[in-house]
């Protein structure tokens, strides 16, 4: 499931670009995936193509589509309008996604009442009369650690459905709450696990042959 969205946006960009059908070869090279991969991926959902043939785009996009929600207009809220929280309400992706930001809310006095595009922060004490009016599903956390576990619990108490956390932790949420937690760090330290054995193998390689990237002697 968490590749579908991978799909939807590759095959989003070969409609783009004119493509009519595409083979799970080609978008297995798009995507840098096998495609037996895709095939098995998108064969637990039906059948979208025919052996030979391969997938027609615009058919295929339309039916992840359908699967994954986005013919639908998810009401979003936003928590925390700090520097990210500010990014995040700024970012025009989100709209023509369907997800619609609907409300802003932040803890800090200073911040209430601050016009952000077309919101107006709130304060936290409106959060829940404003999910149950404006029937918002989903909220976006963009608040500091130490306040993350508390403001997910207000969020599961107004009855949010599903929860973007960008808070540098592992928040608890009841069982039927869908959580995604987005922390560029921990992304940053599973690269560098890969990165980290390229390294040792260029360092191992120089001192086996006594020669590196170092500067080189001039040409004549």
């Amino acid at each position: 499931m968490l590749r579908l969205p991978l799909y939807v946006r590759a095959l989003s960009q070969l409609q783009a670009e004119g493509t009519d059908v595409v083979s799970s070869h080609q978008l297995g090279k798009r995507l840098q995936m096998t495609p037996a991969q895709i095939r098995k991926d998108l064969s637990y959902f039906g059948r979208f193509g025919k052996q030979g043939r391969g997938y027609k785009v615009q058919f295929l996009l339309q039916e992840l589509g359908e699967i994954l929600g986005l013919d639908i207009r998810w009401n979003t809220c936003l928590i925390g309008v700090g520097r990210l929280g500010r990014a995040i309400i700024n970012y025009p992706g989100f709209a023509p996604e369907g997800f619609n930001i609907l409300a802003a809310f932040d803890s800090d006095p200073g911040q209430v009442g601050t016009p952000i595009r077309n919101l107006s922060v709130q304060p936290m004490k409106d959060l829940e009369k404003t999910v149950t009016d404006r029937e918002i599903v989903i909220a976006i956390v963009a608040v500091p650690a130490a306040q993350a576990q508390m403001v997910i619990d207000q969020l599961v108490k107004c009855r949010i459905r599903g929860i973007l956390n960008y808070a540098p932790v592992a928040p608890q949420v009841p069982m039927d709450v869908v959580l995604r937690n987005i922390d560029p760090v921990l992304s940053l330290q599973s690269m560098t696990y890969y990165l980290r054995d390229q390294t040792e193998a260029e360092q191992a390689s120089v001192k086996t042959t006594g020669r590196g990237k170092g500067p080189q002697p001039a040409r004549r």
